[in-house]
Formats: structure tokens, sequence, C-alpha cells
């Protein structure tokens, strides 16, 4: 049993440890938002059991085709809901499985998130210690800025996607407009 004064001291350090802890994990980023899910990303050695589920199934609409010998990529960007408030799906196959980068492992091989300021986010995030796939930003399949967190920090980058590779996705001002 405690004492009523350790009993004090365990609640005070426990209030403390709690005050920490809240004010460390709500900082967040300073220069950026991240708004909302901008697109998911699934992979398969052949799309055409993706599309019969996605497509044919529940009714996406298919907006572009894309495809990327340098990304290995053999890919059908589908879309749900409408305007700013659209998410992307993204159906993908590799051009080549024994190649990388190898777009069906794992099947879901992505999340996007829409970012309102991709050159500032990602500056913040590397001067945070985050790892970046190679490339920086660049252009993606569907128009938009983009870049990639690579799925697993290092030593020089110790923060990464916790497994997951996660796509910052520039959002256009309407979208802006319309998430924040």
């Amino acid at each position: 049993m405690f004492s009523a004064s350790g009993r004090i001291a365990a609640r005070a350090a426990r209030g403390f440890a709690q005050r920490e802890l809240s004010s460390a994990t709500s900082k967040g980023p300073q220069r950026f938002k991240v708004l909302g899910i901008q697109q998911i990303a699934l992979g398969g050695l052949d799309k055409s059991e993706l599309n019969k589920l996605w497509v044919d199934t529940f009714g996406l609409r298919k907006v572009k085709e894309f495809k990327s010998e340098k990304e290995n990529v053999d890919e059908d960007v589908l879309e749900m809901g409408k305007g700013p408030y659209a998410v992307e799906v993204d159906i993908m196959q590799p051009i080549d499985p024994n190649k990388s980068p190898k777009v069906h492992i794992p099947a879901l091989n992505h999340i996007g998130v829409w970012i309102d300021d991709l050159d500032a986010a990602y500056e913040e995030l590397e001067e945070m210690g985050v790892r970046f796939t190679p490339g920086g930003v660049r252009k993606g399949a569907s128009g938009h800025n983009v870049c990639f967190i690579h799925p697993k920090g290092n030593e020089k980058s110790p923060i990464g996607g916790a497994g997951v590779l996660v796509e910052l996705v520039q959002a256009p001002p309407e979208v802006i407009k319309a998430l924040k």
C-alpha cells in the first residue's frame, strides 16, 4: 500500500507525464496541414481481379489509365465520390513481377493524403527526420505533385511510415477550400 504522500506523488507524476505526452503529441506540423485522404492504392499480380470488385461490383468510375516502366506499374485510376470530396482508388499490377518496385507487395500498396502546402511539408518533415523515397517532389500519375514517405526509417532519417508507404499529394485550391 502507498502512503497518502506516496499516492499524491504518484498522481502528480502521472499528471506531469500526461501533460508532457499531450504537449509532445499535439504539436504536429507548423507550416502545412494534412487535409484528408486523397487515395488508396491496391496491388495484385493481375488487376482484373481488383477491377471485378472495385468497378464491376462497387461501381467506381475509371478516370485514367497509367503505365510506367520506370515505376514498374500498369495502373487504373478509379474514383469514388465527387468534386473535392472524391477519393482516388488506384488498382495496380506490376509490368514485371520480378522487378522493383513490386507494386503488388503488399496488396495495400500505399495510402495518399492531401497536403495544403507540399513543399513546406517536405521541408519541415525532412527537418523532423522523416525518410522520403528517392525522387523528391514530382508529378504523380494523376497530375498532382507528390512525394513518398518511405515505409521504414533509417539511421539518417529515423521516421518512416511504420511499414506503410505514404504518399503526400499537393491538394488543388478547390480541395484546400473544401477541406480546410
